[in-house]
């Protein structure tokens, strides 16, 4: 067993020094090495909320970065995974922050927007909906079913991919899409009658 461990090791060490030497290809056969357990590692202390792919990513790139401050010989996956541990907490501290910030700012500015749109008259919101209306009218059949499924009849999003035959973040994509133009749509017809209007 310990000629297998030497082995492996040597094989390790011989990688690292090909890249450290230029030899940029060598690097994919230490992330083959470490991926597996760096992603279960991460996976096992990672909080909610963060994406362990990308945590285990960051962690390749820069491990790559400054691999030439590595040396040969010594723990490297102890290295790696002190690289990992670094960008993790990085990455909640990161997250930590977003919320902290949302948490404090965004009641007030749904407060601000609910005011605003409260201030308008009626008269512009009945005018917003027929030209929503008509936007819809420009959508084909097969796009307007994803603005009627999940407005009209709440339908989950998983159940939407599952009826569409996508992928929930292919549906999620789509739905996004149409409401930019659906949007897009409207601000140009308001903009148009009220440059008629002057």
């Amino acid at each position: 067993m310990s000629n297998s461990e030497t082995t492996s090791d040597d094989l390790l060490d011989e990688s690292l020094h090909r890249v450290q030497h230029g030899e940029v290809a060598a690097f994919e056969r230490i992330v083959r090495q470490f991926e597996r357990p760096l992603r279960a590692w991460l996976a096992a202390q990672a909080p909610p909320g963060v994406d362990v792919d990308e945590i285990a990513q960051r962690t390749f790139v820069a491990a790559y970065m400054r691999l030439s401050e590595f040396e040969i010989g010594t723990n490297f996956s102890a290295w790696l995974f002190t690289i990992a541990r670094y960008q993790l907490k990085t990455e909640t501290t990161r997250l930590r922050r977003v919320a902290d910030y949302h948490a404090r700012y965004a009641p007030d500015l749904l407060q601000r927007e609910l005011d605003r749109r409260a201030s308008e008259p009626p008269e512009l919101w009945t005018r917003k909906l027929d030209y929503l209306e008509q936007c819809l009218g420009q959508f084909g059949e097969h796009l307007r079913r994803f603005i009627t499924w999940r407005y009209d009849e709440e339908i989950p999003l998983d159940e939407m991919a599952a009826r569409s035959g996508r992928s929930v973040a292919a549906v999620k994509k789509q739905l996004w899409q149409l409401r930019q133009k659906l949007q897009q749509c409207v601000e140009t017809k308001m903009a148009a009658a009220e440059g008629g209007v002057s």
